[in-house]
C-alpha cells in the first residue's frame, strides 16, 4: 500500500491537461507526475505545494493518508 494517497490524476484531467503539461507548470519531469499519481514516489513538500498551486487546489485535497 502507498504511503500517501493522492487525487493528482482526478484534479489534472479536470483541467483537460495531460501529464507533460502540468510537469511543464509545475517545472518537473512528466515521469515524476506519473510516479506520483501512481503512488510510486512520494513527492517533497515543495513539488506537492507546486502541484497544488498548479492544479489550484489545496495541497490536502490533493494528498492523503490511505486506510
Amino acid at each position: 500500500m502507498p504511503e500517501l494517497g493522492n487525487n493528482i490524476r482526478a484534479a489534472r484531467e479536470e483541467c483537460g491537461w495531460t501529464q507533460a503539461e502540468l510537469a511543464a507548470r509545475v517545472g518537473v519531469s512528466r515521469k515524476t507526475i506519473n510516479t506520483v499519481e501512481n503512488g510510486v514516489f512520494v513527492p517533497s513538500t515543495v513539488i506537492a505545494l507546486r502541484i497544488a498551486r498548479a492544479l489550484d487546489r489545496p495541497v490536502e485535497a490533493l494528498f492523503f493518508l490511505p486506510g
